[in-house]
C-alpha cells in the first residue's frame, strides 16, 4: 500500500508539471501518448488485456481511447457486446469526421474500431491522404493516451502500427510456443527499429516462477542475440475471473476490481504512469503521420 501511494504521488507531480508545460503549447501541437499492444501469435489474451488496462489507465484520471487495429478481427467490438455504427473505414473512404465513430466504452474510454479500409493507404494521392491525417490527429483532442490493439503476428499492416508507436506491450504466455512467437515478434521489430524498446507481460502464469523464468527466456536470448534488454512490465495470474467476464462481455477490471488479475493489471498501469522514460512527439510527426508513410 505504500508503495502504491508513493506511485500515486508521484504520478500527480508528474500530472501537474506535464499540465503547466501543455498550457503553454498550441493545441495544434499536443498529441496523446501512444501505446501498441501487440503479440507473437494469436490467443494470449492482447485484447482482453488491452481493454483492462485503458479500464485501469481511465481510473487514474486519464483520458484513454482505445484503437482496434485488428484489422481482420473487430475482437475489442466483441469482448465489450458492441457493434460500431462506423469505423476508420468510414473516415478514410466515407467523410466521416472522428466525432462520429468514436464509441463510449466503459469507465469513459473511447473506443475507436479500425476496419479493413485502412489497408487502401497505399492507393491515396497525397492530397488525400494530408487531409485524412489532419482528421486523425482530432483523436488527440480526446485523448491523453492512444492504445493501440493490433493484430497478431509479422505482417506488414501489424509491423506499421507497431513502429509508428512510441511505445510498445508485447504481450505472451508462458507456453513455449507462445514464447518461441514472442521472440520472432522481438527480432522483427529489433531489424527494423534497433532503438525501439519493449516492455513485455507474461499474461495467464500460475506462479511468479512461472513469470520470471517466462521473461529471463525471452531477455536472455534478445540480450545474447540481439544486444537488447527488454522491460519486464509484469505478469498477470491466471484467474478464473477473466473467464467469467468474457462470458459477461464486461472487463474484468470493473466487473471483478479485487481479483488477482485486477490487482496485476492495476500495478502495472501505475507503473507506465510512472515511466519517465517516453517521449511524445509533435503533431508533424506523430503517430499517425508516421503510420501513413509506412503504408504508403
Amino acid at each position: 500500500m505504500d508503495q502504491a501511494s508513493k506511485l500515486r504521488e508521484l504520478i500527480n507531480n508528474r500530472k501537474s508539471i506535464l499540465k503547466e508545460i501543455s498550457s503553454d503549447d498550441d493545441n495544434n501541437t499536443k498529441t496523446a501518448r501512444v501505446i501498441c499492444v501487440t503479440s507473437g501469435k494469436g490467443g494470449v489474451g492482447k485484447t482482453n488485456f488491452t481493454i483492462n488496462l485503458g479500464v485501469e489507465l481511465s481510473k487514474l484520471d486519464n483520458r484513454v481511447t482505445i484503437i482496434d487495429a485488428d484489422l481482420g478481427l473487430a475482437n475489442i467490438d466483441v469482448l465489450l457486446g458492441t457493434v460500431p455504427k462506423y469505423t476508420l473505414y468510414d473516415v478514410i473512404h466515407k467523410d466521416k469526421s472522428i466525432d462520429e465513430v468514436i464509441m463510449n466504452g466503459p469507465n469513459n474510454m473511447k473506443v475507436i474500431s479500425g476496419g479493413s479500409g485502412v489497408l487502401e493507404l497505399v492507393d491515396m494521392d497525397s492530397e488525400y491522404i494530408k487531409q485524412l491525417i489532419e482528421k486523425l490527429n482530432d483523436i488527440n483532442k480526446y485523448t491523453d493516451i492512444i492504445l493501440i490493439d493490433t493484430g497478431a503476428g509479422l505482417s506488414n499492416s501489424i509491423l506499421s502500427f507497431v513502429l509508428s508507436a512510441e511505445e510498445v506491450i508485447l504481450v505472451t504466455t508462458p507456453e513455449p510456443t507462445s514464447i518461441t512467437d514472442a521472440y520472432a515478434m522481438i527480432k522483427t521489430i529489433n531489424f527494423k527499429s534497433k532503438d525501439k524498446k519493449i516492455k513485455v507481460i507474461i499474461n495467464r502464469v500460475e506462479s511468479t516462477k512461472e513469470g520470471h523464468i517466462a521473461f529471463e527466456k525471452l531477455n536472455n536470448a534478445s540480450n545474447r542475440f540481439l544486444s537488447m534488454n527488454l522491460e519486464k512490465l509484469g505478469y498477470v495470474f491466471d484467474d478464473s475471473n477473466v473467464v467469467k467476464s468474457v462470458k459477461k462481455q464486461q472487463p474484468f477490471t470493473i466487473e471483478y476490481p479485487n481479483s488477482i488479475a485486477s490487482k496485476n493489471i492495476k500495478q502495472m498501469a501505475l507503473k507506465i504512469l510512472n515511466d519517465n522514460d517516453f517521449t511524445i512527439s509533435s503533431a508533424s510527426d506523430g503517430f499517425f503521420n508516421r503510420l501513413v508513410r509506412f503504408f504508403r
